[in-house]
């Protein structure tokens, strides 16, 4: 029998059961660029990695813009914050509260303008009880600085060292000098007084009296003399 082409055997015949197998082989679901499931496994976590990469980055970005814009207004240093013309310098030396509050500021991020917000509504709150020296002396009538320097020698003659602190804050109001004045008039010896009186005939009055005379209360007149003799009658009355 002659040979045939037909039944010589195929060469490419294991090569094309090859590529079947793999096309066999192949899961439906996976893409064609891709040659297998690792290799798609790969590319997804090249992919992830970048795509971690440029988050973190716009991460950092928003967070450095974000601290810009929040310390625009912050000086250089908490040194540079300026006092407002409320508090001196010298006030400022060594001031714990104001070197508490500059480092806040700082640290926070605050401006000019919220530094010095911050020290005013902390100079109101302590200065809210103080009282208005000039308008309580302003209560106690025109001869509000004698009644003032009577109810000062009263004190200092009448009551112990220690308890001075608490009768001078007591005294910062007109109702605090009028309240010592009445304790005056319940020590005072009912009298009239003359120039050289005796202890015995002075009384707060007379010595009101004499504080009324220019060569008491006038600068330009003032006699020494006589200012001891008044400030010694007080000393006398109420000593």
């Amino acid at each position: 029998m002659s040979e045939s082409l037909l039944n010589e055997p195929s060469e490419p015949t294991e090569a094309v059961s090859e590529v079947t197998q793999t096309q066999t082989d192949r899961p439906d679901w996976l893409p064609e660029k891709f040659n297998s499931p690792e290799d798609l496994g790969k590319a997804y976590n090249e992919l992830s990695t970048k795509l971690g990469s440029k988050e973190e980055d716009l991460k950092a970005s928003w967070q450095e813009e974000m601290q810009k814009e929040a310390y625009a207004d912050r000086p250089a240093t908490k040194g540079d914050y300026l006092l407002p013309d409320s508090i001196s310098t010298e006030d400022s030396v060594d001031n714990e509260f104001i070197d508490w509050w500059s480092s806040h500021s700082f640290d926070s991020g605050l401006g000019q303008e919220e530094f010095e917000k911050g020290l005013e509504v902390f100079s109101k709150a302590l200065g809210r009880d103080e009282p208005n020296l000039e308008a309580e002396a302003a209560r106690l009538g025109d001869s509000s600085n004698d009644r003032i320097e009577a109810v000062n020698l009263f004190a200092n003659q009448f009551f112990p060292e220690e308890t001075l602190g608490a009768i001078e804050r007591m005294c910062e109001t007109a109702d605090g000098v009028v309240a010592l004045e009445h304790i005056m008039e319940k020590l005072k010896t009912p009298s009239m007084i003359g120039e050289a009186s005796p202890s015995s005939q002075i009384t707060e009055d007379s010595l009101r009296t004499m504080q009324k005379d220019e060569r008491y209360w006038n600068p330009q007149k003032r006699d020494p003399q006589y200012v001891k003799q008044v400030q010694d009658s007080y000393q006398k009355l109420y000593g």
